[in-house]
């Protein structure tokens, strides 16, 4: 079963702005894993309060990347914004909201407001910061895979193939769910041939395929080569583009600027009110720990979509989800991920292969 972590996190400032410091506290079924606090010079309250919650959510993270975490604090102002139930206006407080949805899947954390005399144990951290107490700081593991890989533990195989060429794929237009879902071109099918050849000599045990027209024919076209039976999961869909679909991003730009200008800056921007690429990782990010659980140790085949792939790496990599926006796939090509199934430690092997002619 998942773990199931909670923080309790608080920060303060003397002088709002002045000398500021956090705290925060993770615990586990009543138990202490993990006391914070440290200085972090002059700030407002506010700030000080948002890296209390960085530093708590940081900290339950590098415990359990997928445990279910419950967030409490005194601050309205940060419950309320990361709860998304108030707007963040000030861009020093969207900045830092952004720092704290990237650290851990927002659909397992939830965030409760307490009074300020039940969060006295965040409390007298950040105030032991402010008088210059120093807390300890041992090492935090970070290289699990070294002793993985040298562990026996036989890892799910996962190979994300990127479906062929479309009528809209030259010119980079947004494809996504809901929009006119074009098939492959010939081009396309010539492609998905070529990795269809590539995937036969990987020996895949079974094959996973999103439900969309494209993805469906670059799977007939591998078929030929690996003799697998289709599974459709909608899991691995496309990410929705809205009113942006069948649009070029210069033609994009042009008409919507503002929200052009919001999507290049901000992986949680709803691009065309579809589904941001964030949310579309979260979603890729579940998908992956549910196919390794289901088949521990074995190689799957999926055929998918650009930004699923590009979602899947910075799962794998545990990397910056604004990271996104650096990575390219290629049409056909192969990314290869392998999961731990015993707890779901992912590890990037390639990315963006072409098969070779």
């Amino acid at each position: 079963m998942a773990r199931v972590l909670h923080i309790t996190a608080d920060g303060g400032s003397r002088g709002n702005p002045g000398p500021a410091a956090y705290g925060a506290v993770v615990t586990e079924d009543g138990k202490i894993l993990k006391e914070l606090f440290a200085p972090i010079g002059v700030a407002s309250n506010n700030v000080a309060e948002y890296s209390g919650l960085i530093a708590g959510l940081k900290a339950a993270h590098e415990i359990d990347p997928e445990a279910t975490i419950h967030v409490k604090m005194d601050s309205k102002l940060v419950i309320e914004q990361m709860s998304g139930r108030w707007q963040i206006k000030h861009p020093d407080m969207r900045d830092l909201a952004k720092q704290a949805r990237e650290i851990h899947p927002m659909s397992l954390i939830t965030f409760t407001w307490i009074p300020r005399d039940q969060n006295s144990h965040a409390d007298r951290l950040a105030n032991k910061a402010l008088d210059g107490e120093v807390a300890e700081t041992p090492y935090i593991q970070k290289n699990f895979l070294h002793s993985r890989l040298i562990s026996g533990e036989v890892p799910t195989t996962i190979y994300l193939i990127r479906h062929g060429e479309t009528p809209l794929t030259p010119e980079r237009r947004f494809s996504g769910a809901g929009g006119s879902n074009p098939p492959l071109t010939e081009k396309g099918r010539e492609q998905a041939r070529a990795v269809g050849a590539e995937l036969a000599k990987r020996n895949p045990q079974h094959l996973i395929v999103s439900p969309m027209q494209r993805t469906r024919d670059t799977a007939e076209e591998v078929q030929k080569f690996v003799k697998l039976e289709a599974v459709i999961d909608e899991d691995w869909t496309e990410a929705s583009f809205g009113t942006w679909d069948g649009l070029t991003p210069h033609e994009v730009e042009e008409k919507f600027p503002e929200e052009f200008a919001a999507w290049v800056a901000d992986a949680w921007y709803e691009q065309g009110g579809g589904e941001s690429y964030a949310a579309t990782t979260e979603r890729v990010s579940s998908a992956m720990r549910r196919v390794a659980a289901q088949y521990p140790g074995e190689t799957i085949a999926i055929i998918t979509h650009n930004v699923v792939v590009k979602g899947a790496a910075m799962v794998a990599l545990q990397a910056p989800i604004d990271s996104i926006f650096h990575v390219d796939v290629a049409p056909c090509s192969i990314t290869t991920i392998k999961v731990w199934p015993s707890d779901g430690l992912t590890a990037l092997t390639s990315l963006s292969e072409r098969p070779v002619s």
